[in-house]
């Protein structure tokens, strides 16, 4: 196996379990690995640090084990087995009112570069390094065994997250089973399900959707956004396919407004209401509504104290760190412009999701774009990912959603 030599005192972040080895650490390479093959890594003085993917960037290896042993089938199938346990600890895996959750979170659970969720009996992967993607199909195999017959299809989402330099053709598809007998048609696709969300229902389209095709990692913040629904008027803005929306709803709401750029999207939003029991008006006096326009020029035009909740979730604004700048203006002119519009007695959901933005900077925009509107705000709760997202200790990067409550009198 190739061997990835380190530079004299650059071996100290692997001690303390670090998972990445930066391309700026190695001293030498002996052999000739392609991209995603799998190395070993050892010390200038010749101790053996750890195994993992190769790959061409910034980030040279990514360790998926600090034990010099085999990457093999019965690897994939204990590590998924530990990831899954985690999972059933939670009261996930199994669960009646949640059909849906992350089983894998990359480096949270120690497979750095690889995400699988799990939407009722189908696994999504994503691969985010070349590693991961070469060895898509024995980690299908590993959950087939490992869930033993409950999984009818095992979905690779990875074209557009695969980071290949080599020019490897890349092409989303099934690794097992296939899209037969999905319960529910959604729009404009074939493809999907309906899941179960702490008894919600949603429709999920892996294929067309952002993401593995719904945003698990919202679920323990929804749950709190609907306890402070009752009787409010929400506006949710970004709203992808209405988690948020469906929560305030059910909480009580008096009316909701949904915004999406996405038509696609607004119109998953009106069939995830309507499954859930909501109508443009329900039973007892609530109202969605749905618009497919653009969620700041929306904010911009809407009248000052109408709604009295919003949510406020954008897509990340800086993917990596040469957009940090810019992404911390642009968070502090949407805050400023949501904190200057919402209604006195007014609760503010507001979130990030760039990695690159820490949970400090996010604070300090959101501070920025208080003091910008002259209003007293308060902060109620801190948030963050939920626990089928994991950080791993010596991963704190891993870390990447952070949202606040506040309260805007």
């Amino acid at each position: 196996m190739v061997k990835v030599i380190l530079k004299k005192g650059r071996d100290e972040s692997l001690k303390r379990f670090h998972p990445w080895v930066f391309s700026g650490a190695v001293q030498a390479v002996e052999g000739s690995p392609r991209e995603g093959d799998t190395v070993k890594v050892y010390s200038r003085e010749g101790e053996f640090l750890g195994t993992g993917h190769y790959q061409i960037g910034s980030i040279a290896v990514r360790l998926l084990s600090f034990e010099d042993i085999p990457i093999d089938g019965e690897f994939w199938l204990s590590s998924l087995g530990k990831a899954y346990g985690l999972r059933k600890s939670l009261g996930l895996a199994g669960a009646e009112d949640t059909t849906a959750y992350r089983l894998v979170h990359g480096e949270g659970d120690f497979l750095p570069g690889l995400i699988v969720d799990i939407y009722g009996d189908t696994a999504v992967m994503q691969a985010h390094s070349a590693g991961m993607f070469l060895a898509r199909e024995s980690i299908a195999a590993a959950l087939v065994r490992l869930y033993d017959g409950r999984l009818k299809a095992v979905y690779d989402k990875s074209a557009a997250t695969a980071p290949f330099k080599a020019g490897l053709p890349l092409k989303d598809g099934y690794l097992y089973g296939g899209k037969d007998g999905f319960p529910t048609e959604l729009p404009e696709s074939e493809n999907g399900c309906l899941i179960l969300e702490n008894g919600n229902k949603f429709l999920v389209d892996w294929e067309g959707g952002q993401k593995t095709g719904f945003f698990l990692d919202q679920r323990d913040n929804r749950e709190l956004v609907k306890s402070y629904s009752n009787g409010r008027t929400v506006l949710n803005l970004f709203c992808y396919t209405g988690g948020f929306s469906v929560y305030a709803l059910a909480g009580g709401a008096a009316g909701v407004d949904s915004v999406d750029s996405s038509a696609k999207a607004a119109e998953l939003v009106k069939k995830n209401v309507e499954l859930n029991g909501f109508g443009e008006s329900d039973t007892d006096g609530a109202v969605s509504r749905v618009f497919c326009r653009d969620a700041i020029e929306y904010l911009r035009d809407c009248p000052s104290g109408k709604y009295d909740l919003m949510i406020v979730d954008p897509p990340a604004f800086a993917k990596h760190r040469g957009a940090l700048d810019n992404a911390l203006r642009a968070y502090k002119r949407l805050n400023a412009m949501a904190i200057g519009k919402v209604a006195p007695g007014g609760i503010i959901f507001t979130y990030s999701c760039s990695q690159v933005v820490d949970k400090q900077s996010f604070a300090l925009a959101v501070f920025s774009a208080a003091a910008l509107t002259g209003r007293k705000v308060r902060i109620l709760h801190r948030l963050t990912q939920p626990a089928d997202h994991p950080v791993n200790i010596y991963h704190p990067e891993g870390e990447y959603l952070k949202g606040l409550v506040l309260y805007v009198e």
